[in-house]
């Protein structure tokens, strides 16, 4: 089966590919490099540098016919979004209904888009939120990714378009750019290792919910084979705070400072996790990955990569 993964440079999509790959399928990816790396394409994969908003797309889909495409690329910076909100409609919107339009005219089986369960709902009015949560995002990101979920629903109706959305929490591990305005576990850990002091906005107790990139990339190869027109929250039903995250990344780095505090950061939500009952339900998938080993994990892998830097 071949697979076409957007953004397969990036964070989350290199992983994807690079289990995909493992598992025997073939993988096509499209990433224009804005965020994600060169460096993280599985040589496996057969790669176009490629904004998903260009005409250029229908040419990949047309040549490369892919039955299944995962949906990956975004402008995931929530700052950026409400500092340039045309930008971030462009991409997310605009560049999404593009791959959603070639997806229908070269007959692609079945679309899986990664949305975001940490900025579709809004502020919670219950914890853990599950899919049947009221939807009211505070910031353009997140209005811009429900947007897409609309249009695979109307393309699903007129045109059949079989399709499975995942709305993720935060996700970390390897590979996540510590120098983006997303990912606090990733910037938090470089700044450690840099002997910098990490700034945390508000008083530290704002949550979320964390789930390690491994699980995440099982989610989505459940979401291949199960389920259909569907929507799943993928998370770990657990809150932790920006305080607890310091304290366990410095614990994982050997970080003795103290953070700096600063003011909390507009379209950000208070508390957030994420009830993940409908995807072990009807996907067979549960979070396996401990937060605290999953950050050991993390800094394994940055510190591998200040190694691999270095020679």
């Amino acid at each position: 089966m071949k697979v076409l993964v957007t953004g397969g440079a990036g964070f989350i999509g290199s992983h994807l590919v690079d289990c995909l790959i493992e598992r025997g399928y073939e993988v096509v990816v499209v990433d224009n490099l804005s965020a994600g790396s060169r460096e993280n394409v599985n040589p496996g994969a057969t790669f176009y540098e490629l904004n998903i908003g260009d005409r250029g797309l229908a040419e990949v889909f047309e040549r490369e016919r892919p039955e299944v495409v995962s949906h990956h690329a975004a402008q995931i910076d929530v700052r950026r979004s409400v500092a340039e909100p045309l930008f971030n409609a462009q991409e997310n919107i605009l560049g999404s209904l593009n791959v959603i339009v070639n997806s229908v005219g070269f007959g692609v089986r079945k679309l899986i888009y990664a949305s975001s369960g940490g900025a579709v709902y809004g502020e919670p009015r219950y914890l853990p939120v599950d899919e049947d949560h009221p939807i009211n995002p505070l910031s353009q990101y997140g209005v811009s990714k429900h947007t897409v979920e609309h249009y695979l629903f109307l393309y699903a109706h007129q045109y059949g378009l079989s399709y499975v959305i995942l709305r993720y929490p935060n996700v970390y591990g390897p590979r996540q750019n510590p120098y983006g305005g997303a990912g606090v576990i990733a910037i938090f850990a470089r700044q450690m290792l840099q002997g910098e002091r990490p700034t945390i906005f508000g008083p530290g107790d704002k949550t979320r919910d964390y789930t390690y990139v491994s699980d995440v990339v099982e989610a989505n190869i459940s979401a291949m084979e199960w389920g259909r027109n569907a929507i799943y929250n993928i998370g770990t039903a657990v809150e932790t705070s920006d305080r607890e995250v310091f304290d366990l990344v410095a614990q994982a780095v050997g970080y003795k400072g103290s953070p700096i505090y600063v003011p909390l950061r507009p379209g950000e939500i208070q508390r957030m996790c994420l009830n993940w009952g409908k995807a072990q339900r009807e996907l067979g998938w549960h979070p396996k990955t401990p937060l605290k080993e999953g950050i050991q994990r993390t800094i394994e892998g940055y510190r591998q990569e200040g190694d691999e830097s270095r020679h």
